[in-house]
């Protein structure tokens, strides 16, 4: 089975499709270092739609999800840009968790998977 990597760089591929399944790396608020968290999970789920869109696919497609936070103190405020952002009815699997990032100026890290 073939293996297509986009938006591929020295340490990692952003986008990968093996199969009928596409995977992208934790992506983060390239766009909105430093903001809210809210401002950061838009953003995040912007480049998301981009890369998901790049692969053929949509957020109606996921599979599963992956969010990193660093202060649980705004679950609530990264779950409201999540909830409005997901299509009701076909939600992925999900798991968040509370992690220090690799630079303090992000507060947010999401990971996903979607079928093509």
């Amino acid at each position: 089975m073939n293996v297509e990597r986009k938006h591929v760089g020295d340490r990692m591929s952003k986008v990968v499709i093996h199969g009928d399944t596409v995977y992208l790396a934790g992506q983060v608020a390239i766009n909105a270092p430093g903001k809210s968290v809210a401002q950061q999970t838009e953003d995040i789920l912007a480049i998301i739609d981009t890369y998901l869109a790049d692969a053929g696919t949509d957020k109606s497609k996921l599979l599963s999800a992956n969010l990193w936070i660093t202060d649980m103190a705004h679950f609530s405020e990264m779950n409201a840009v999540w909830d409005a952002w997901v299509v009701p009815g076909k939600t992925p699997c999900r798991a968040c968790v509370e992690a220090n990032l690799a630079n303090e100026k992000y507060s947010v890290e999401i990971m996903v998977t979607a079928a093509l």
